[in-house]
């Protein structure tokens, strides 16, 4: 099942289309795409290189949570969001240090620039950490995907929980061709921090099994996209569980899928590599509810991959 990442990646590096983008870095890009993973056959954590699945369990159990707040991630150790945070902070008034107001890729390349960035900004996830007061008024990234599942605001000033929304109707409905959640947001899209990459998702139940598909508007595929498939397979996982089924398959359907200029010789790198089994997941199965499980009550086994490869994120 890996290969049909890799197979992507190939796709892009050949296929792809030379873009300008939003960080200034560059991409190869091609417009839709979509990847099979049958939930069955192990659980789909990349294995020509090391995903982190700490991170990737804290910021599914910060969505599910309805949180926006970096400072959960940053008691989980868990950066991955660090730098949309400091960014707002470094653009407000109460921001005293210095100049960081581009620190795009001059702080990947300008190796001076590169520690004084570090060292603020991990001053700045310090303080997070230990300031509740700093914390609500930096850590907080607007209306992502935390809230948007779980706290979706209506015009009559109510909220709609779409999360236990769509497990009651897998429940109940369990045929419906609307279990959807939606993280795209239209009105809230100018206050987030970033505006949602994954968009939508829509689950499916036939022959006793849940599968789940995704879609993502926009898709960096060298760091982004095996946390997104792994966070998606988990969550598929975690609603089986609840409602329960077995776990059927994860398809990941695209619309600009990239790679950064600056991730070419990573990728080129990764698919020298050979593909190893996939872990398996085990659960808790003393939790009942997708919202009761912790860090501790998701492990998974079996599990060993290539070493990490570490490239620039582009903010």
């Amino acid at each position: 099942m890996e290969q049909a990442y890799l197979d992507l990646c190939r796709k892009v590096m050949a296929e792809g289309n030379q873009k300008s983008d939003r960080t200034g870095t560059g991409t190869k890009s091609v417009f839709g795409h979509q990847m099979r993973f049958d939930l069955q056959e192990g659980f789909p954590l990349l294995t020509t290189k090391r995903v982190p699945f700490g991170l990737i369990k804290s910021e599914l159990l910060w969505f599910l949570r309805g949180d926006t707040n970096i400072r959960f991630l940053l008691q989980h150790n868990n950066h991955i969001w660090d730098e949309w945070a400091f960014e707002r902070y470094v653009k407000s008034e109460d921001y005293l240090g210095p100049d960081m107001t581009d620190f795009g890729l001059r702080a990947v390349e300008d190796e001076t620039f590169n520690q004084i960035y570090l060292t603020e900004k991990d001053t700045f996830c310090q303080r997070i950490l230990d300031d509740e007061v700093f914390a609500e008024k930096y850590g907080n990234l607007g209306n992502v995907y935390g809230s948007q599942w779980r706290h979706w605001q209506t015009k009559n000033g109510e909220t709609i929980d779409q999360i236990k929304e769509v497990i009651e109707m897998i429940k109940h409905s369990p045929d419906s061709r609307r279990l959807i959640v939606s993280a795209w947001n239209p009105e809230d899209v100018p206050t987030m921090a970033l505006p949602p990459c994954h968009t939508l998702f829509q689950f499916y139940v036939a022959n006793g099994k849940l599968s789940c598909q995704l879609y993502q508007r926009s898709a960096d595929i060298f760091l982004g996209v095996p946390f997104n498939i792994a966070s998606y397979a988990l969550l598929t996982h975690l609603i089986a569980h609840e409602t329960g089924l077995e776990v059927g398959e994860f398809v990941h359907t695209f619309g600009d899928a990239h790679i950064y200029n600056n991730h070419f010789d990573q990728v080129k790198e990764q698919l020298s590599r050979d593909v190893r089994p996939f872990p398996k997941l085990v659960l808790n199965k003393e939790k009942q509810s997708v919202f009761e499980f912790e860090m501790e009550d998701i492990q998974i086994e079996n599990y060993e991959p290539h070493p990490a490869i570490k490239a620039p994120i582009a903010v």
